[in-house]
């Protein structure tokens, strides 16, 4: 069973330097990490983080309205299937959605573009490379 909790930016290092940043040099931490408005989420899996995700407050000048970024979300491969990712995004979703922000963006990974689609996203804009990672698709969510 997976649940998710608030947790703190540096819970999500470890995560984030393993699964994303593995063999990339590019930084793991984020500028935005210790905002205020800033928040983590973390999915465990018997007692065990095997799932980040952050949620900054930052907008994209292709959407209106108050917005949000997803940035470094990740999960570990042994638990790759089992809704992690999509409880995650859904938690985020309600925590939004209280503070009347009208919308949740991202730079999907374009092999990630179809679970995002599956959570309500949509493509918006041309495909663009982000250097050492790979193609990315900007998406956005409407919350409110």
């Amino acid at each position: 069973m997976i649940k998710i909790k608030n947790i703190s930016a540096q819970e999500t290092y470890n995560i984030r330097l393993t699964v994303l940043r593995n063999n990339v040099d590019l930084p793991y931490k984020f500028k935005e990490d210790e905002h205020e408005s800033t928040f983590h989420l973390g999915a465990f899996h018997n007692n065990k983080l095997v799932g980040i995700a952050s949620f900054i407050q930052n907008k994209t000048d292709v959407i209106k309205g108050e917005q949000f970024q997803l940035r470094g979300m990740a999960t570990l491969p042994e638990v790759r299937g089992m809704g992690a990712g999509r409880m995650l995004v859904e938690e985020a979703k309600s925590v939004l959605k209280s503070k009347d922000i009208t919308t949740l963006w991202c730079n999907a990974r374009k092999e990630a573009t179809g679970f995002y689609e599956s959570l309500g996203f949509t493509i918006i804009g041309e495909e663009f490379e982000v250097e050492q990672v790979g193609l990315h698709y900007k998406m956005y969510y409407i919350v409110n």
